[in-house]
């Protein structure tokens, strides 16, 4: 598959998985944000002016998170040092961060006191799957769209779409609104059925994003081997 190809298709499985694993928490987890870790300041401003049992734990996911990056940094200077594609790890490290936050929390379901250790150790886990995943886009496919917090990419396609219909759109900038729109629709539908699906299986709802790193890691191996990968410009 050519490298082009490949990066679009990581970029939109991993909006739908941030999406997914972002409602997973905030329904199952108290209001917490795994993957929109800053949206956790306003939560916390919130229940601090009227307290309720839900600060320890989102108070505790911004450290986490913090760490996963600084980890998942480290992790890039350190395996690029070496000559290894850092991508297939990256993918590896989330997916155990994932695991963690999925066992943490199916042996504590339902969670009926944030401040049980379990509890707190699942959100903290949660968010530093999603910091990984963070780092990533920053430090390996910033050449896509960031695929954890849509904000920016509903921005950019809006002006986009002005522009094109305003009829002062070339072919770049009606490609660009493409590769920003796509992620966005898969973060939108990784959020309604990580909400279904909580609903229904619980934590083991996170099965399926388990799955899908799972996947994306396994391209991402077999892309690796010479001879495997189609060269495509960007």
């Amino acid at each position: 598959m050519p490298v082009t190809d490949r990066r679009t298709q990581q970029s939109i499985a991993l909006s739908f998985l941030a999406g997914y694993v972002d409602t997973v928490g905030f329904i199952a987890l108290f209001g917490l944000f795994t993957a929109h870790v800053t949206g956790n300041f306003v939560l916390i401003g919130s229940e601090l002016a009227n307290p309720s049992h839900g600060v320890l734990i989102k108070l505790l996911a911004f450290p986490a998170f913090v760490f996963a990056v600084a980890l998942t940094r480290m992790a890039v200077i350190w395996l690029e040092r070496g000559g290894k594609p850092p991508m297939f790890y990256l993918l590896l490290l989330q997916l155990v961060f994932l695991l963690g936050f999925m066992l943490a929390g199916y042996l504590i379901e339902p969670v009926s006191d944030s401040r049980a250790p379990l509890a707190l150790l699942a959100g903290m886990l949660g968010a530093a799957s999603m910091g990984v995943q963070n780092a990533s886009s920053r430090l390996i496919l910033q050449h896509l769209t960031p695929t954890t917090v849509m904000t920016g990419n509903v921005t950019q396609v809006i002006i986009d779409l002005v522009d094109i219909l305003r009829g002062a759109a070339d072919d770049a900038l009606r490609q660009r609104c493409i590769k920003f729109f796509w992620p966005i629709v898969a973060f939108g539908i990784g959020a309604v059925g990580g909400a279904f699906a909580y609903k229904y299986l619980l934590f083991l709802a996170l099965l399926l994003p388990a799955a899908i790193l799972l996947w994306l890691g396994i391209t991402e191996y077999l892309s690796e081997k010479p001879g495997t990968e189609t060269p495509s410009t960007l």
